[in-house]
C-alpha cells in the first residue's frame, strides 16, 4: 500500500478505537445498573417489583431485537440533538451506545443469577441491606464472569463499528468501503478484514486473562 493508505488505515484504526472505547464506557454505564435492577426485581430476589421488572425487561428486549443498521438510520433524529450531527466517528457512538447498553444488561443480569441463592440468603441473615447485598455479594462474586461478558460487548461493537462505516461513521468500516470496495483497491479490504480480526483476538484473549485472574483470586 502506498504511504498514504498506510496512514488512512492508521487513522481509521484509532478512530474505530475511540468509538469502541467511548460507546464501551458509556453502554457500561447504562447497562450495568439496568442489569443489576433487572436482577434485584425480579421473583424471590431481594427486591421483587414484577411492574418495574416487566417494563425494562420489554424496553430491552424490545432494543436487542432491533437491527443495528436500522436502529442507526432510526435514531438519527436523536443523534442530531445529542452531538449535532448524523455523520462521524462521534455520532457513531450514539447507536453503539444504544445497541451495546441492554446486550450488556442481559449480560449483568445473568451473570449475577449464577450466583448462588444460598449466599444471599446468609447476607440477609446477618442484616444486610439490599445495597450492601448488591455492592458486597452479587458484585464481587460474579466479576469474573461479567468480565467475559463485556469482553463480548466489546468484540461485537468492534463489528458494529465496522457496519456504522457504511452509514458514514468513519474507521475501518468506512475505509474498506470506501477504497476496498468501491474503488476496487483488493489489499486495502484484506488488510482491514486483518487489523479487525486481531482486534478480536487480543480483546477475547484480554478479557480470558482477566476473568482467569479475577476468578483465582476469589478461591
Amino acid at each position: 500500500m502506498s504511504p498514504e493508505l498506510v496512514a488512512l488505515l492508521v487513522k481509521s484504526f484509532w478512530e474505530t478505537c475511540y468509538m469502541v472505547l467511548a460507546s464501551t464506557v458509556l453502554a457500561s454505564l447504562i447497562g450495568i445498573p439496568l442489569g443489576i435492577i433487572l436482577t434485584v426485581t425480579r421473583k424471590d430476589h431481594i427486591l421483587p417489583n414484577a411492574a418495574i421488572n416487566g417494563i425494562l425487561g420489554a424496553i430491552v428486549n424490545a432494543t436487542r431485537s432491533t437491527p443495528f443498521i436500522i436502529l442507526m438510520v432510526a435514531i438519527i433524529p436523536v443523534t442530531r440533538i445529542l452531538v449535532g450531527s448524523s455523520i462521524g466517528t462521534t455520532a457513531a457512538i450514539v447507536p453503539l451506545t444504544i445497541s451495546a447498553a441492554p446486550f450488556i444488561a442481559r449480560i449483568i443480569e445473568s451473570s449475577l443469577l449464577e450466583i448462588d441463592h444460598g449466599v444471599i440468603e446468609a447476607s440477609q441473615a446477618m442484616g444486610a441491606s439490599p445495597m450492601q447485598i448488591i455492592r458486597k455479594v452479587l458484585l464481587p462474586e460474579s466479576l469474573h464472569s461479567i468480565v467475559l461478558g463485556i469482553t463480548l460487548a466489546i468484540i461485537s461493537l468492534i463489528g458494529y463499528s465496522a457496519m456504522a462505516g457504511a452509514l458514514g461513521g468513519g474507521g475501518l468500516g468506512d475505509l474498506a468501503i470506501r477504497y476496498g470496495y468501491q474503488r476496487f483497491q483488493t489489499e486495502v479490504m484484506v488488510t482491514t478484514v486483518i487489523v479487525l480480526i486481531v482486534m478480536v483476538q487480543a480483546m477475547q484473549s484480554l478479557g480470558n486473562f482477566c476473568s482467569r485472574k479475577l476468578n483465582k483470586s476469589k478461591l
